[in-house]
């Protein structure tokens, strides 16, 4: 894997393991995204938020057909969550991301699990 996009998946792992660690789960998902948006800029990340996602099918294309939560730099996903438990669809539907923009990698992160290791997902293209 690339180096400079494993940092940058280090980084959000460390910056959301703070978060968690200051504000811990239960709060919504949109004040989670806030605050990673903000720890991340702070690190001169280039972040965008709620990124729309237009792709073809069968010679007919679909505009803003679904919107990533974070994407850092262009090139890594991250998808939030704040539920008690991880279901299995979601790390699916990071894969699908991850298919659908041609990216490599992308995190999946459930800030609303007790012990946050418990709430990061890596996800391989």
């Amino acid at each position: 894997m690339d180096p400079v996009l494993e940092k940058i998946a280090s980084d959000v792992i460390n910056a959301s393991y703070a978060i968690h660690t200051e504000f811990g789960p239960g709060l919504l998902e949109r004040v989670y995204q806030l605050l990673l948006v903000s720890k991340l800029r702070g690190m001169e990340y280039h972040v965008e938020c709620e990124v729309p996602v237009t792709f073809s099918y069968e010679g007919e294309t679909f505009h803003d057909a679904f919107r990533v939560d974070i994407l850092v730099n262009k090139t890594l996903i991250v998808e939030l969550k704040s539920a008690e438990i991880m279901l299995p669809v979601y790390g699916k539907q990071v894969l699908t991301y991850l298919r659908l923009m041609h990216l490599r990698l992308g995190l999946l992160i459930n800030f609303g699990m007790a012990h946050l290791k418990d709430g990061i997902k890596r996800v391989a293209n």
